[in-house]
């Protein structure tokens, strides 16, 4: 494990392999290990690079704090990439780091080569979606629910209706206990969560990206996790998207070597 100091904090982060450089930035939850499965694969030809994002682990954090921002994060992504002094990188991001990797394209373009979101999470406004309402989502009602659970001490009761309100009933139980221990020592920043001013995805900000841009989508994947990445990809000028059937959100841990496939041919192109 390696580190370099970013705006004021230690961001940790892995390397491994030779080639094109590949940041990796997990999602709600997760960190550099989320890419576990993946590694082997992708580091052949690729210079391979997951972080862990602020207050994640190796850290332990409390759950108090300023700092856990949507748009801190985003800055520390832009930060990252800044320091590494690679040139431009390939950039991946799944689920809330799908939505961070986003906004770092729309951003700041001239430090990626390529962008790939695997379900990248967030809300549409309604410019992307006519039925959005301007209310809490259930998906984020559910969040604040969970981090509830988290914040009163009950934690494998808060991850329990997290994961299965984005798997579905029963998803919790049948997690190997390897992913499950990665949750629990990411648990409290599921209350950061809840604060941390999301804002929704809107259609000037797809068109704004102009980095070669891969959605990825699990064919399984429900509700509204299933929906934001088409309507983003509608608007991102000359993206394009790859479904991995019989595959959910996290379909880097259920089918590593056909998302890897998905992944490694995009980079070639």
């Amino acid at each position: 494990m390696q580190t370099l100091h970013v705006n004021g904090y230690d961001m940790a982060y892995l390397e491994l392999g030779k080639g094109l450089p590949l940041v990796c930035v997990h999602g709600t939850l997760g960190d550099f290990r989320t890419w576990s499965s993946v590694l082997g694969p992708l580091s052949k030809n690729h210079r391979v690079i997951p972080l862990s994002l602020r207050r994640f682990f190796p850290e332990h954090w409390d759950g108090v704090g300023d700092d856990y921002l949507m748009a801190q994060h985003i800055d520390d992504v832009i930060g990252f990439i800044e320091q590494l002094e690679l040139g431009p990188v390939d950039l991946m991001g799944h689920s809330r780091g799908g939505h961070i990797a986003f906004h770092v394209g729309r951003r700041r373009p001239q430090l990626l080569r390529r962008l790939i979101l695997a379900e990248p999470g967030g809300e549409l406004d309604s410019s992307l979606d006519p039925l959005a309402a301007p209310a809490a989502s259930p998906r984020a009602a559910g969040i604040v629910a969970a981090a509830g659970k988290i914040k009163a001490g009950d934690i494998d009761g808060g991850l329990k209706l997290f994961f299965d309100m984005i798997e579905g009933d029963g998803a919790w139980g049948r997690l190997p206990a390897a992913p499950r221990q990665q949750l629990r020592d990411n648990a409290t920043t599921l209350i950061g969560q809840v604060g941390e001013n999301r804002q929704p995805f809107t259609r000037a900000d797809a068109e704004q990206i102009a980095v070669p841009t891969l959605f990825i989508g699990g064919g399984d994947t429900r509700g509204a996790l299933a929906m934001v990445h088409p309507a983003l990809a509608r608007h991102v000028p000359g993206s394009s998207t790859a479904m991995i059937p019989g595959t959910g959100h996290w379909m880097f841990d259920q089918v590593p070597q056909a998302f890897c496939k998905v992944v490694l041919e995009f980079l070639a192109a």
